[in-house]
């Protein structure tokens, strides 16, 4: 059985945005798009907690929205565990929503850091050091949670059909 929300998690600059349109193509469903970027586009990337908490909270309410009535399995590119590893990132803690959150997605696909980094003006860590501590606080608040996650790896056509596997894998462990 597939599961009914599949959320891209990982490191900014790996391909989740460009990704999750196309799973959700795939899957004859629907997209929540990235709110974060939205909102850093229209207010600066000059972020505070309570702009994260915004950001999380903003982008639940666009994945609930989408649930209801949508065809299985919704494809989130990003929810509030993501916000939670940013704040991790940027200032060292996290606002108490972050951990009393309980609305996870019935799969993670953590993308690795295997593609190039790229300047966009809305991304802040393209060090080797700091993307790879992005993805190991990635992975770890996925661990930490204990929700079920894939690794999302390889450029191009391999990294789509890397994230078909990995859906593919989660729905015959459901089953």
């Amino acid at each position: 059985m597939t599961p009914r929300t599949i959320c891209l998690h990982g490191p900014e600059s790996t391909g989740k945005s460009t990704m999750a349109p196309r799973l959700a193509r795939h899957f004859d469903s629907v997209c929540v798009a990235e709110f974060g970027r939205t909102y850093c586009e229209t207010y600066g990337t000059d972020l505070n907690m309570a702009d994260l908490v915004i950001i999380a909270r903003a982008q639940d309410a666009k994945a609930r929205a989408a649930v209801v009535g949508a065809r299985a399995p919704v494809i989130l590119d990003t929810d509030p565990l993501m916000s939670a590893v940013w704040a991790d990132m940027l200032f060292g803690k996290r606002d108490s929503y972050f951990d009393e959150w309980r609305g996870t997605a019935d799969l993670y696909l953590l993308f690795d850091i295997d593609l190039p980094w790229i300047a966009d003006g809305t991304r802040f860590f393209g060090t080797r050091d700091r993307r790879q501590e992005f993805f190991d606080r990635s992975k770890a608040e996925l661990v930490r949670r204990d929700v079920p996650w894939k690794l999302v790896t390889g450029e191009g056509s391999k990294r789509y059909l890397s994230a078909l596997s990995a859906i593919a894998a989660a729905g015959s462990a459901a089953a």
